[in-house]
């Protein structure tokens, strides 16, 4: 049985390690759980005798198969509730992150399959990231975030890189949601901002922002 402190160690090496494949070092795992270094150190040894992760004293840690297959279990219950939030008790896209986190750790897998077949199968949550299946798979859509697109191109936006409160309520605030084209209209050098147009609007983004969207092209 894999404790909840242990499901969130995995998910955040997942995230952190391009869906577990790469090396994550402890401090970066202590910053992203807010957690100290030696706490990180003998959480990781007990994944390790668990087999759950690879770990390497002063070399960071990698998750296994069996870790990569849990921590995708755990996000597939998190995306499937923030889905069900917004789309079944009409929560804003901004209010469902935290209350998932709670949801996330519930073990029944019969619960989380009906769940699943109750929203029809859901390919992508509220924000855009992919939802794995039971099996741990799950279907990348490619996309490009605006920096990386060309002036007076065009795409949909289809997932945001930051989900956080402030970000979505920032969307929100600013009329832009999932399934809007956005065209890029221009680029000022000076400041790294962008114009951009949308269906109702036009409008000037920061970097930081323009980052953050992500288009399907």
């Amino acid at each position: 049985m894999v404790t909840l402190s242990e499901e969130n160690y995995l998910k955040a090496i997942y995230h952190l390690g391009n869906q577990g494949d790469n090396t994550v070092s402890t401090n970066a795992i202590a910053e992203q759980i807010d957690a100290k270094a030696s706490s990180v150190t003998d959480m990781i040894k007990k994944l390790a005798e668990k087999e759950l992760a690879n770990y390497i004293k002063y070399q960071g840690v990698s998750l296994t198969e069996t870790g990569r297959l849990t921590a995708r279990s755990v996000i597939r219950k998190h995306r499937l509730w923030e889905t069900f939030l917004v789309n079944k008790l009409n929560f804003s896209w901004h209010e469902v992150h935290d209350i998932a986190e709670q949801l996330e750790h519930i073990k029944s897998e019969k619960l989380i399959d009906k769940l699943d077949d109750f929203l029809e199968n859901p390919t992508h949550d509220p924000h855009g990231d992919p939802i794995p299946d039971k099996h741990g798979n799950y279907t990348k859509i490619k996309s490009k975030s605006i920096l990386d697109i060309s002036t007076g191109s065009q795409g949909v936006l289809i997932s945001v890189k930051d989900s956080s409160k402030a970000f979505l309520k920032y969307l929100n605030k600013n009329e832009l949601a999932l399934g809007d084209m956005i065209r890029v209209v221009d680029f000022e050098p000076f400041d790294e901002s962008f114009t951009i147009e949308t269906k109702s609007k036009t409008m000037t983004i920061s970097k930081n922002v323009a980052e953050n969207l992500y288009l399907s092209v």
